[in-house]
């Protein structure tokens, strides 16, 4: 880790920190206070992600829809419009709604192998935008003059990972870049996610052998077939399943290559001062726990 100790921590004349967890639980809501607070470069790995490594795929499938319009047709074959998607750090909507969900066209959903190129489309992404996590520390130094840093990735960086293997190639290099720091839901949190979830379930990624075996339960458990599946129905069943398989591969980040802060100490934090004491407070319990 950059910062081992307290000290260590509050002394650095650059303090890069990467927080991961499930979306909702305060990732984007610190880097977004830090950022205001001056001082801090705030990376968006979903942003990344929307912009450079899935732009084009997401302005294709807008531009496919727009040709089955007679009179959009003939001004993309004319070059009379530009169609592109809007991303911003707090709307990732064109992102989520490319990756679509599976199952029955008349209700939006994506035939499964469909959805499971754009699944993989996006952890190919992903990785790429969490190894350009040192490309941005250098360039928000030397173009911007930040000295801070904060990476806020996606609640599914630990599909993409092994948390378990000194070797993995994404977490080593992020490791040798910046602090890494899981913010850690409680029970509570869990549901409420879920319900939050249920009430507007939304497409995520998810490893691939999780997925297939998601969905061969949920066909056989169901007795559909693929274009018989209500796609809302299927992400909300398949989000409880994804919260606990996640869980302890968060787990597993923070123990091996990082530090752990609770959801609620997260949500106490109204300043640059509140973080950098919740940071130096993590390090000292994981010093701690393993003396």
């Amino acid at each position: 880790m950059i910062h081992t100790t307290p000290d260590d921590w509050r002394a650095a004349p650059k303090k890069r920190v990467l927080l991961f967890g499930m979306s909702g639980l305060g990732k984007t809501h610190v880097s977004n206070l830090l950022r205001d607070a001056g001082g801090w470069f705030h990376y968006s790995i979903d942003y990344r992600i929307g912009t450079r490594y899935m732009g084009e795929h997401i302005a294709d499938n807008f531009k496919r829809e727009a040709m089955k319009v007679p009179l959009l047709r003939e001004l993309l074959m004319t070059d009379s419009v530009h169609i592109t998607s809007n991303i911003t750090f707090n709307n990732l909507a064109p992102l989520s709604t490319y990756l679509g969900k599976p199952g029955d066209p008349a209700k939006g959903g994506l035939p499964f192998a469909e959805y499971m190129k754009r699944q993989d489309q996006h952890r190919v992404a992903e990785i790429a935008a969490l190894l350009d996590t040192a490309c941005f520390i250098e360039r928000a130094g030397e173009i911007y003059g930040y000295g801070n840093f904060i990476c806020d990735s996606g609640g599914s960086i630990c599909e993409v990972v092994d948390p378990e293997d000194p070797a993995d190639p994404v977490l080593s290099a992020l490791a040798g870049s910046v602090l890494m720091i899981w913010i850690e839901g409680s029970e509570a949190h869990r549901a409420e996610l879920a319900r939050r979830f249920d009430r507007a379930p939304k497409p995520m990624y998810y490893q691939p052998a999780f997925l297939q075996a998601a969905w061969s339960d949920y066909l056989g458990g169901n007795g559909l077939r693929e274009d018989e599946v209500d796609p809302d129905a299927f992400v909300r069943w398949t989000y409880a399943r994804a919260m606990a398989h996640r869980q302890p591969r968060y787990a597993a980040m923070a123990r091996n290559w990082g530090v752990k802060v609770t959801a609620e100490q997260v949500a106490e934090v109204r300043s640059e001062r509140d973080f950098v004491d919740l940071v130096a407070h993590a390090l000292e319990t994981r010093a701690g726990a393993r003396s």
